[in-house]
C-alpha cells in the first residue's frame, strides 16, 4: 500500500501511463484531479522527444487536464538540450534525426541544424525515418561527430500495439557506424534529477509512476525514488514475473493506483 503521507510529489511517464497515441488511458483526468485535491504536485517525464513540452499542454487539455504547466513537462529532448549546452558552445552544428519537437527546441536554443559536417548527431524518435536519413546520420558519425541518443527505448505503445522506438534507430546507427551512443534519457539520471529539481522534493518522497521496467523503474530506483509500475504500457505480466528488477508497487492502471494513493482502505494489486 502507498500512504499519501509518505509521498510529497509524483513523477509520471506519459506513453503507456497517461495515454496510448492520442487515446487517454482510463482514469487519467480523474487522477490529476485527485492529485491536485490532495496537494500532490506532479511532473511529467518522458523519453519521447518527438514533441516539445508546450505541445503536450494542448494534448493534456484535449484529454481533460487543463492548465498543466509546461515547466513541469520534461522530455528526453529537454534534458538532451541541457547536455548539449553543457558540452558544446552556442551555434554548434548538429545533425538531428528526430521529430519536429526535438528539432524545434534545439534550433530555438541557437544550435545550427545541418545535414553534414556536424559536431554531433542527435537521435530521437522519427516517425518518418528513411534510408536517406539514416545514411546521412551514419556518414556524420563516420566523420567524427559525437553520437547522442535522446533515449534508447526499443519500442513505445500505440493503440494498435507496440511500435519501434528511438532506440531502434539508435541501434541501427550504432551497428552501421560502429560507434556507441551517449544515452541521455531514462534510465540515466538527468530526467529524474530535473523532475526533482522542478518539484523541489527529495527522491525518497517522490513516487515515480511508469510502464517500463528497464527505464522508468530502474532509473528511479537507482536514485532512491519509490516506484509504481502500471500494466497499461510495454511491460507484460510475463515480463514482470521473469524480471529480477521489481517495482515497489504494481497496479493494473491509474484507477487502481489512485485508489491506493487517495483512499485510506486500499491495497495494491
Amino acid at each position: 500500500m502507498i500512504f499519501p503521507q509518505d509521498i510529497d510529489a509524483l513523477v509520471l511517464d506519459m506513453d503507456g501511463v497517461l495515454w496510448r497515441g492520442e487515446e487517454a488511458l482510463p482514469g487519467m483526468a480523474e487522477f490529476f484531479t485527485a492529485a491536485r485535491d490532495r496537494g500532490l504536485p506532479c511532473a511529467l517525464a518522458t523519453n519521447n522527444s518527438a514533441r516539445a513540452p508546450a505541445s503536450y499542454v494542448g494534448k493534456l487539455a484535449k484529454m481533460g487536464v487543463a492548465d498543466f504547466p509546461s515547466t513541469h513537462i520534461l522530455t528526453s529532448g529537454t534534458v538532451t538540450l541541457a547536455h548539449l549546452r553543457e558540452h558544446f558552445p552556442a551555434a554548434t552544428a548538429l545533425h538531428v534525426l528526430g521529430g519536429d519537437g526535438l528539432r524545434e527546441i534545439l534550433s530555438a536554443a541557437g544550435f545550427r541544424l545541418v545535414e553534414r559536417e556536424a559536431a554531433a548527431v542527435v537521435v530521437g524518435l522519427d516517425r518518418h525515418v528513411s534510408y536517406r536519413k539514416l545514411t546521412n546520420a551514419m556518414r556524420c558519425l563516420q566523420e567524427g561527430a559525437a553520437f547522442i541518443a535522446t533515449n534508447q527505448d526499443s519500442s513505445y505503445p500505440t493503440p494498435e500495439g507496440l511500435a519501434p522506438g528511438a532506440g531502434s534507430l539508435v541501434a541501427a546507427l550504432a551497428y552501421a557506424s560502429g560507434r556507441p551512443p551517449t544515452n541521455i534519457g531514462k534510465p540515466a539520471a538527468p530526467l529524474f534529477q530535473a523532475a526533482l529539481a522542478i518539484l523541489g522534493t527529495r527522491a525518497a518522497r517522490t513516487l515515480m509512476i511508469g510502464d517500463r521496467l528497464e527505464t522508468d523503474i530502474l532509473g528511479a530506483a537507482d536514485i532512491g525514488m519509490p516506484t509504481a509500475l502500471v500494466m497499461t504500457g510495454v511491460t507484460s505480466a510475463d515480463r514482470l514475473r521473469e524480471s529480477s528488477l521489481q517495482p515497489d508497487f504494481v497496479y493494473a492502471g491509474l484507477p487502481e493506483l489512485a485508489d491506493a494513493l487517495f483512499s485510506r482502505n486500499s491495497v495494491s494489486t
